[in-house]
């Protein structure tokens, strides 16, 4: 599963940097797409507005078949306080950019790429292509809560792929 979440998460993230540049945080020094998986951060006081937080939630395997079906369900949470030139009074114009940003992200054909194998660049080897794809489902947005200063929405989608004898 963890090499589905990697090549979910890479392609998103290079999707997202071709849609808008502009959309970038800064993490630890480094600038880079205003998108992050929670469970590979560390945790921090502030939660990042204006930047997407991918969180995998559930996952399912059917295992019937030669190849196991693995489907995980990924939230996508985002937050803005809208811009400081406008002192947030267009904060519902920016979640709506931000709307439109990851429809694109999701919807941009293919829906589907070549899961990656990421783990050999921990090790200084190089990320190497597998045999099988991953695919996801349309995102689905949830409705948009007030949270202190913020507008909030979580956008959801389902990842699915086969399960290479490798990954068992």
């Amino acid at each position: 599963m963890q090499n589905a979440k990697d090549t979910f998460f890479a392609t998103m993230q290079a999707r997202l940097a071709a849609i808008n540049p502009e959309r970038v945080i800064v993490l630890a020094g480094a600038i880079r797409p205003a998108l992050l998986v929670e469970e590979n951060e560390l945790p921090t006081e502030a939660t990042p507005a204006d930047c997407f937080r991918m969180r995998w939630t559930e996952a399912k395997v059917d295992a019937e078949g030669t190849c196991p079906l693995v489907t995980m369900h990924c939230d996508l949470v985002y937050a803005t306080a809208g811009s400081t030139e406008k002192s947030g009074l267009d904060r519902g114009r920016v979640l709506a950019a931000m709307d439109a940003e990851i429809i694109a992200m999701m919807n941009l054909a293919p829906q589907n790429t070549t899961k990656i194998n990421y783990a050999p660049l921990t090790t200084g080897g190089e990320a190497a292509a597998m045999r099988t794809n991953l695919w996801w489902s349309d995102v689905r947005l949830g409705e948009v809560r007030a949270v202190n200063q913020l507008l909030e929405r979580t956008a959801q989608v389902a990842v699915m792929c086969l399960e290479e004898e490798s990954e068992r």
